[in-house]
């Protein structure tokens, strides 16, 4: 299983927000770049990251930042956070960025999200954000009536490389991950899944390994590595089962 550290960028800088809110926001660095190189360090196979600026304004808000990041790392980025049509997707994968992640577009531009992973086959990931099981959108600050395993079962048959859950209620909160829905999503679809949200502890990695023969690939881990809670390096170590 991997682990994704996350980069979320505001204002240029990397932060973290508690649940989405853009009033909850702790700042870690100023220098995302700098930021991305030491989980690189650290041992990352992946980086997530997420233009929050963009989630809010539904566009791109901090490309150079984010190209500044690009080109500080070797290993690949998935990147999310106001894509909402395919020249944005296009920017960013001209930009270098591995993968790009859609979340807004499935409940308001669905034929768009078709059209994004037939276009680039294994380079487009979905977020599904999850706010008592509907399908939160623009930045989390809307609800759609979607439920969550309806909008996946939707999906799954324009392959996407990934799906993204995140329970929102737990994202910035460390109070463990929610694994009784993450197996529930990764039992309802064949495509790969990604745990997010509230991963506070290696107990919490080692909760989702059980997970992985179902289809979850990966957890994305963000405050609980900058607060120190959490070691990058020993949260590989048992996500890869040593």
């Amino acid at each position: 299983m991997l682990i994704f550290p996350a980069v979320d960028i505001k204002g240029g800088k990397c932060v973290r927000l508690k649940q989405g809110r853009a009033d909850q926001e702790t700042v870690f660095s100023d220098d995302p770049a700098a930021m991305g190189r030491k989980w690189q360090d650290q041992g990352a196979a992946w980086l997530h990251v997420v233009d929050l600026d963009g989630a809010f304004s539904s566009r791109p808000q901090n490309l150079e930042v984010i190209r500044r990041l690009r080109q500080a790392l070797t290993i690949p980025v998935q990147l999310g956070g106001g894509i909402r049509t395919l020249d944005t997707v296009k920017l960013y994968l001209d930009l270098g960025i591995d993968r790009v992640i859609l979340g807004t577009v499935v409940w308001k531009a669905p034929d768009l999200v078709a059209r994004a992973c037939a276009d680039y086959p294994g380079r487009i990931a979905v977020g599904l954000d999850a706010k008592d099981g509907l399908l939160a959108v623009e930045g989390w600050t809307e609800t759609s009536p979607l439920k969550v395993l309806d909008a996946a079962k939707t999906l799954e048959p324009l392959n996407p490389a990934a799906l993204i859950y995140t329970d929102i209620a737990r994202d910035g909160v460390k109070r463990g991950v929610n694994v009784e829905a993450t197996q529930a999503l990764a039992q309802a679809v064949a495509t790969p899944v990604i745990a997010s949200g509230g991963v506070s502890s290696l107990e919490d990695v080692r909760a989702l390994l059980p997970l992985e023969p179902l289809g979850v690939i990966g957890v994305i881990i963000g405050r609980a590595l900058y607060d120190g809670n959490l070691s990058l390096p020993e949260a590989i170590r048992v996500a890869a089962g040593r």
